[in-house]
């Protein structure tokens, strides 16, 4: 009961701190996705640069994120960002190049080389092919990286609380410091929520750019 009320006597702090949360996951992602998309795509021409790219991808993920946050500070200390938004971001980006490279690079070697032979038939060159046959059959898979990478990144950034990027992670960092168990918990309730109904939307999401059939496939990663 003490929970609910403090909840409620901070509501407007829950939302604009959770708003917060998911901005800095977004964009995270989202440059993420934007690097990591091509990557898987051109990965698939050579199979010892894919698995070094995986390989890297991998160790990065292994790093304890307080600890990539400490390597971050002094090295973007040197531009005047030592803490605060850019290592936050910096640090979920490389969070998040593992799984959607991985997927992207998985679901473009997957497609079904009957496809490949029937658009190289038609005349299509593999640009053409890339873009218009792959890339649509892909982007179910591709779109459960970025799930996997979104819903494991909201963690991780409320760790970022301690290094001043905000979000939701606020919380927990005060309740820790203040040994306030009310802050503590309702952080950590605030993330789990916010990672539930993140991957329930996104994986909503992903089966309706799912083709029927493929429903499986989709569901690596």
């Amino acid at each position: 009961m003490e929970l609910l009320q403090y909840a409620l006597d901070n509501i407007e702090l829950l939302g604009s701190r959770t708003l917060e949360h998911i901005a800095l996951v977004g964009v995270a992602v989202g440059i993420a996705t934007l690097t990591g998309v091509p990557i898987g795509i051109a990965i698939t021409k050579n199979e010892n640069v894919a698995k070094s790219v995986l390989y890297v991808a991998s160790i990065i993920v292994t790093i304890p994120s307080i600890a990539l946050f400490g390597i971050m500070i002094p090295i973007l200390s040197i531009f005047g960002q030592g803490i605060g938004y850019v290592p936050a971001v910096l640090a979920v980006l490389l969070y998040s190049q593992l799984p959607i490279i991985r997927n992207t690079y998985t679901a473009i070697n997957n497609v079904n080389p009957a496809l490949r032979e029937a658009a190289r038939g038609l005349g299509m060159s593999s640009n053409q092919r890339l873009r218009m046959v792959e890339i649509p059959l892909a982007v179910p898979v591709i779109m459960a990286g970025v799930r996997t990478a979104v819903v494991l990144n909201i963690g991780v950034m409320a760790i970022a609380a301690y290094i001043g990027a905000g979000g939701l992670g606020t919380f927990i960092s005060r309740g820790i410091s203040q040994s306030d168990p009310r802050q503590l918990i309702v952080g950590s309730i605030a993330v789990s929520l916010l990672a539930i109904v993140v991957d329930f939307s996104l994986l909503a999401l992903q089966k309706r750019l799912t083709p029927k059939g493929m429903e499986r496939d989709a569901s690596a990663g």
